[in-house]
């Protein structure tokens, strides 16, 4: 067992669940997103999504790997810090574009 730290952009926010869920099945323990409960993702103070960034980054240290969910190629500037973070820290990089295929969604 694995445990993986999910990123990505929020706008693939139902793939990555499902992405999730799948992986979770598979036996890895799957440290997913903190997913804005208000679709206004700016109604967060600036201290919250500081928090909300260093627990992430607290999660991608805890982790065997990161998972990152670049549908369509995508990835966005806060998940290639993520990416670098991870490198830094010499964990393994998981790009779902390379293992769609074995997650059969």
């Amino acid at each position: 067992m694995k445990i993986i730290t999910v990123c990505g952009s929020l706008k693939f926010k139902d793939e990555i669940m499902r992405i999730t869920e799948k992986m979770s099945l598979q036996g890895n323990c799957m440290l997913s997103i903190v997913y804005p409960a208000n679709p206004d993702r700016d109604s967060y103070t600036d201290e919250e999504k500081d928090m909300l960034g260093k627990m992430h980054k607290e999660r991608i240290k805890i982790s065997d790997a990161i998972l990152v969910v670049n549908i369509d190629h995508y990835i966005g500037s806060a998940t290639k810090n993520e990416i670098k973070y991870a490198k830094a820290l010499n964990k393994e990089i998981i790009y779902y574009t390379d293992i769609a295929d074995d997650i059969k969604l």
